[in-house]
């Protein structure tokens, strides 16, 4: 059936409004890193089960936002919970996933924070409302970093090497290629496991703990690395959004006040009211 010409007018308006819309967006991205890639963390929160599993819920979200974009997503390292959940999905402790297309960092930047979440527990047995927390957090990719440009002290770091681990602590690799490297001074640390040797992981990690660095200096308005001496903790206060999907459905963002009851499309990566109300 042929489609009426007043709803092909109306299809190719939608069409153009949405490139209009994000060509608009796009000349607002001004920062430095804006237009590159973006390296997503998410961290579970304090609640055993229910926040490993919200966290794995908000890693499938961010996949499913780049999918649509039609941006490439890969896995840097991510550390499993020893169960796995009901809803067939593993639990995860931390996972970071690099993220490349046009603009992903601008787009993604203003995601980093305390995501909440409310609902009933799948984990309860009495079927008891649960709220769970987890952390994001939004790094640009600094690959072109050069060593000679930002060298950080060999005496203050600490490098430590592993086994590439799968769903339920599984070892995949028999070899220690995975790194993880912590900046004593600040307690900063970045890991990787998603590449073959040893020393393309490290070179991986220091490229991201680079880029932590890097941003926690703007951030506090430091130009010396030397000057970052304190003990830096993940920011856990700054809630930015919930989302209620029980006893009502609900996605808030606290900062800008935007709001909608289809929570269960936000979660399948339709955040894009969310994103661009925020740049």
């Amino acid at each position: 059936m042929a489609v009426p010409l007043d709803r092909q007018a109306e299809i190719l308006l939608k069409e153009i409004q949405s490139k209009l819309r994000k060509l608009e967006i796009e000349n607002l991205f001004t920062g430095k890193y804006d237009k590159g890639p973006a390296i997503v963390s998410v961290f579970a929160g304090a609640g055993g089960q229910d926040a490993e599993d919200w966290a794995g819920m908000l890693y499938e979200m961010y996949v499913k936002f780049s999918e649509q974009r039609g941006w490439k997503t890969k896995i840097i390292h991510e550390s499993f919970g020893d169960f796995q959940s009901r809803t067939g999905r593993h639990l995860i402790k931390d996972i970071a996933l690099e993220i490349k297309g046009d603009y992903a960092y601008g787009y993604l930047k203003k995601e980093a924070g305390v995501h909440r979440l409310v609902r009933i527990s799948p984990f309860s047995a009495e079927k008891k409302r649960h709220t769970s927390f987890a952390l994001v957090e939004i790094l640009p990719e600094l690959s072109e970093i050069k060593e000679d440009e930002f060298k950080i002290p060999e005496e203050d770091l600490k490098i430590e090497f592993f086994r590439s681990s799968g769903p339920g602590g599984q070892n995949v690799n028999k070899v220690e290629t995975a790194v993880r490297i912590v900046h004593t001074p600040t307690g900063l640390s970045a890991s990787s496991q998603v590449e073959r040797s040893q020393s393309q992981n490290r070179e991986r990690v220091m490229n991201l703990l680079k880029a932590k660095l890097i941003k926690l200096m703007e951030e506090s308005r430091i130009k010396e690395l030397g000057q970052l001496r304190t003990k830096v903790k993940p920011e856990w206060g700054n809630q930015i959004r919930s989302y209620v999907l029980h006893p009502y459905k609900m996605v808030k963002d606290h900062r800008t006040g935007v709001e909608t009851s289809r929570a269960e499309e936000v979660l399948e990566g339709d955040i894009d009211m969310f994103v661009e109300s925020e740049v």
